[in-house]
């Protein structure tokens, strides 16, 4: 016997024929490559095996007494405990219309009678090598899909635990703030806004990573409400209200018409315009000018453009920025603050209302943003055209 019949396959084998001479035959050969074999005179007993012993593989005619091959092959892939064990069926018919029966009740291979020793030889080992592969790839995915559930409850947990204590700090810094305002005492009340920004940015990440989380997961849940676009923009625009004035950007809404009304989440599309706004200014020189726009589209979508005139995205940077944690720097050196979460976040969102994002930018002449919601959450507006001021 040559070096690769010779390989010990340490395996477990249910060999399964009601010809007896045949179950002599194959169980040496296997005995002889090194697998421990049981064996059984038709289905029945074969599954009367499997109810006390496991079995890396399984062996078996297709034409048997009681329970032949092809109920056994079904019976096998319906069990619980044993419907990823590898089956190899032996048949003498030369027809092809058994071969393709066999495979349709979940057969992993078959080989023809009178048996081809050598053939069976290199068949037992590639199904056993396959298996334990396939076996080795479900355990990864186990275990992948385990830590994915820990992270998601884990974020879950902690933006809780940090909400809490956070709303505290942001609250009782604000009551300070007001203290101090009060008794003219200018310097603490420069303090007491510090930790108030400090905890609002935190809380913003917090909120930014655990809504990532649930990206990841699925489409984001939305509480639907309908609303105008003058109040998702206005909210927006006062998110950001800060961060514009000291970056001394100036922000100007023109919007087609502003009592036009969007069944939607409102908290989340104003987060998501709001995030557009501030990337505008973030990525931005001082002064930037942007622009926030509405445009009611032919076949009854609303867009909501954000124009900036900053210094645009490079054609290879703009590849990779709707990818999460992802910033055209994203070293510790970084001059920029953020996750880089902000354009995965707005895409995230967009998903979740079946509408369309799409970023265009030159180099040089700035970026424009759109948010393109579909017509069947686009209300008829109740005026006509209006201008909304920032």
């Amino acid at each position: 016997m040559d070096t690769v019949h010779s390989s010990l396959l340490s395996a477990r084998v249910l060999l399964v024929d009601d010809d007896p001479v045949m179950r002599e035959l194959a169980s040496a050969k296997l005995v002889e490559a090194g697998c421990e074999v049981l064996t059984a005179e038709d289905g029945a007993a074969a599954l009367a095996v499997l109810e006390t012993d496991g079995v890396d593989l399984v062996i078996s005619d297709l034409d048997m007494p009681n329970l032949d091959g092809y109920a056994l092959t079904e019976c096998i892939r319906e069990s619980e405990a044993h419907r990823e064990t590898p089956i190899i069926v032996l048949t003498g018919s030369d027809g092809g219309d058994a071969v393709e029966r066999v495979f349709s009740k979940g057969a992993t291979s078959f080989l023809t009678k009178p048996v081809n020793w050598t053939l069976f030889h290199h068949s037992v080992r590639f199904i056993l090598r396959a298996s334990a592969d396939a076996q080795a790839l479900r355990a990864a995915r186990d275990l992948a899909e385990a830590g994915s559930q820990f992270k998601d409850g884990l974020m879950s947990v902690m933006s809780h635990e940090l909400r809490t204590p956070l709303n505290a700090i942001i609250g009782f810094g604000q009551l300070l703030g007001e203290q101090f305002q009060r008794e003219n005492d200018h310097l603490h009340k420069e303090y007491a806004d510090y930790i108030v920004d400090g905890g609002k940015r935190l809380l913003n990440s917090v909120s930014d990573m655990l809504l990532a989380s649930d990206a990841c997961s699925g489409p984001i849940a939305i509480n639907e409400v309908d609303c105008t676009l003058g109040d998702i923009v206005e909210e927006a625009s006062e998110a950001v209200d800060k961060v514009v004035t000291l970056a001394q950007a100036e922000l100007k809404v023109v919007l087609h018409d502003a009592d036009i009304e969007i069944c939607c989440d409102r908290s989340l599309v104003s987060r998501a315009l709001s995030k557009l706004i501030e990337n505008a200014v973030k990525f931005s020189d001082r002064g930037v000018k942007i622009v926030v726009a509405s445009s009611l589209l032919q076949d009854g979508s609303l867009a909501i453009l954000i124009k900036d005139n900053g210094p645009g995205i490079e054609p290879d940077v703009l590849e990779r920025v709707t990818q999460p944690f992802s910033q055209s720097d994203m070293s510790l050196r970084r001059s920029k603050e953020g996750l880089g979460l902000g354009l995965p976040l707005v895409i995230a969102i967009a998903k979740a209302h079946d509408a369309v994002f799409r970023l265009q930018s030159t180099p040089g002449a700035g970026a424009k943003a759109a948010l393109v919601m579909p017509a069947m959450r686009v209300r008829s507006a109740s005026g006509s055209g209006a201008v909304l001021s920032a």
